[in-house]
């Protein structure tokens, strides 16, 4: 074998590697664009969708008749890890006491979002200041299944087929 023989070798195997590195990294990103959550204000649940499919559905507290939920479209800002709550006359850190739990999944609504709880029994009451609140362990595993960037659509109405999981969903707009 000449020297441009394994060259061109090298190059081929390198080019395949690439190829399908490329073609893994698109066929996650298209996952991940496909998952959204739909949270039924009335129904206190809240469902993550892959495609047209209802992954799992959760229980949640929302916000109270004072303090509401907002209602539209929204998307997930960021997300935090143990996260600090910053109230109006104090601080609390992560911990047992911390009113957002162990996880925080912030909105495009300015200080709405997706956070777990340290009093599980508000968990299916209209409990909370406007965000939904979940079980800390709901919040833990929907936070490694959605990434910043996912839409989460707040109702006024009833999910379609909350009771079901892994059941295929339709929405009256299309799906989205």
């Amino acid at each position: 074998m000449t020297h441009t023989e394994a060259t061109t070798g090298q190059i081929q195997r390198l080019l395949t590697i690439v190829i399908l590195a490329m073609a893994q990294a698109r066929a996650e990103e298209t996952a991940n664009e496909s998952k959204r959550i739909l949270v039924s204000i009335p129904d206190r649940k809240l469902a993550l969708v892959e495609g047209e499919r209802v992954v799992k559905v959760y229980d949640v507290a929302v916000g109270k008749p004072t303090t509401p939920s907002p209602e539209g479209d929204f998307t997930i800002e960021n997300r935090i890890t143990n996260p600090t709550w910053y109230g109006p006359k104090k601080v609390v850190g992560p911990g047992a006491s911390n009113p957002l739990g162990t996880r925080w999944l912030g909105l495009s609504a300015k200080g709405y979002g997706i956070h777990g709880t340290n009093v599980p029994k508000s968990i299916g009451k209209a409990a909370s200041h406007g965000c939904i609140r979940m079980r800390n362990a709901d919040v833990e595993e929907l936070f490694e299944l959605v990434p910043t960037g996912a839409t989460v659509q707040l109702l006024d109405t009833s999910l379609p087929q909350t009771a079901a999981e892994e059941t295929p969903l339709r929405t009256s707009a299309g799906g989205a």
